[in-house]
């Protein structure tokens, strides 16, 4: 038995092994690149469980349509060797078994258990928050956060995680200390870097986000393309919010889309950026048929609702009309199996609203879109990733000429950030 870089204890008497789960957690909690190390770890000693469970973890992160196929040979490898683990590595099997089966509430309360029993288990911790994040559990976040804090609050990553948490939850002055704190214990701990753009974002803070962001960018080179390319999408919200669209596209096209063309959370990026350009005016030329060709692929994938909107979004936009219809009608089939209200009550009127929006029928995206607006939330994602489908609506409902609907809405967006040029003229207009 040995004992891993936070003190807790690993079944195994192979430093290699010990060295390849703690490039895993490192890799996971900065966003860096090098997390596949848990790969050769479970490879060289196949009995072991943490190594097969991290191992089938990082499949699933890959949110592919097979990615639980690709990690089931791990975790049944390990279910062989469950009596000789650790509680803490039975406990992680089971989380990462929950999540393959898709199971997310059970995966959750796992990862809430493995946090009370072993607080120094940052990598269950950031695995739960994740999991929330999906469902929009913005309470939880946080809770999952609050309850690791005694025992790492040495530890810049736990502050970045909770200074998120605080941000998803509107404690808007607690998550910018908090992130600050992270970022002066390490400058480089780029969650922190995405929290804090999130307070500024939310807070109108336009400059000074711009400002601040791009002080840190030096940082991102090292991190994974999602971290990289989403950290370059706050940057062009920045942008966007300090009415220099044109940079923005030049952020789109340099730092935001092109990394790794085929990665989900890179598509996601890019389909909310472009939609967002368009929204201000600016024609983007034949980017949507670029991101489209890899958007094509995933019709049936489902891995969660958030992912198949915007999937949906770029191929109406791209005038894929046939695929956004294949892919609608796939959500609907898969919702009737499913027991989560997110898919039937929320994903799919957000899903006709948006085929609707790419065929220009105005009223009918407007009436769909604010079907599933109020319940917004539970298909995951940030209050700033899910402020597309409510400009959504209101760009539908602008069009439809429902102009007295929407202004209620333009005047509190108003409202809530005055410093924003953009939400005057949209509000004046109606």
């Amino acid at each position: 038995m040995l004992k891993d870089a936070q003190g807790l204890d690993v079944s195994t008497d192979d430093p290699a092994i010990l060295a390849g789960l703690d490039i895993f957690d490192a890799s996971f909690l900065s966003y860096g690149k090098t997390a596949g190390a848990v790969l050769q770890a479970a490879a060289k000693q196949p009995d072991q469980v943490l190594a097969n469970a991290k191992s089938a973890a990082l499949q699933l992160f890959m949110q592919t349509g097979d990615a639980a196929a690709k990690a089931r040979p791990f975790l049944d490898r390990a279910a062989a060797h469950l009596g000789q683990a650790t509680p803490r590595e039975q406990l992680w099997h089971a989380a990462v078994s929950a999540w393959a089966e898709n199971d997310i509430p059970r995966a959750i309360a796992i990862a809430e258990e493995t946090v009370r029993l072993h607080p120094r288990d940052l990598a269950a911790m950031k695995l739960g928050q994740g999991h929330m994040f999906r469902l929009g559990d913005a309470a939880g976040m946080l809770r999952i956060a609050q309850a690791a804090r005694g025992a790492n609050e040495e530890n810049p990553y736990l502050h970045g995680m909770l200074a998120f948490g605080l941000e998803e939850c509107h404690q808007l002055a607690a998550a910018e200390a908090t992130a600050r704190k992270a970022i002066e214990m390490q400058r480089c701990e780029p969650w922190a870097h995405h929290a804090l753009a999130h307070v500024m974002e939310a807070q109108g803070r336009v400059e000074e986000g711009l400002e601040t962001m791009l002080a840190l960018s030096d940082c991102w080179a090292e991190c994974n393309s999602f971290m990289l390319t989403h950290n370059w999408w706050h940057v062009a919200l920045f942008a966007i919010d300090a009415d220099r669209p044109e940079q923005a596209l030049e952020l789109y096209d340099q730092r935001v889309w092109g990394v790794w063309k085929e990665y989900s959370q890179d598509q996601v990026n890019a389909v909310a950026l472009l939609a967002r350009l368009e929204f201000v005016g600016l024609d983007v030329g034949e980017r949507w048929q670029d991101l489209a060709r890899y958007l094509e692929p995933r019709l049936h994938e489902h891995v969660d609702p958030f992912l198949d909107l915007h999937y949906l979004l770029g191929l109406a936009r791209a005038g894929y009309d046939a695929s956004a219809h294949e892919l609608l009608t796939s959500m609907a089939e898969y919702s009737h199996g499913r027991p989560e209200n997110a898919w039937r009550e929320v994903a799919l009127p957000l899903g006709r609203g948006i085929v609707a929006y790419g065929r220009q029928e105005w009223a009918e995206a407007f009436r769909h879109l604010r079907q599933g607006l109020p319940g917004v939330s539970q298909i995951g994602g940030s209050h700033a990733q899910r402020d597309l489908f409510h400009w959504l609506m209101l760009e539908a409902g602008w069009r439809a000429g429902a102009h007295a609907a929407i202004r209620p809405a333009l005047v509190e967006r108003a409202a809530a950030r005055p410093q924003i040029a953009r939400h005057r003229r949209e509000k004046d207009r109606v």
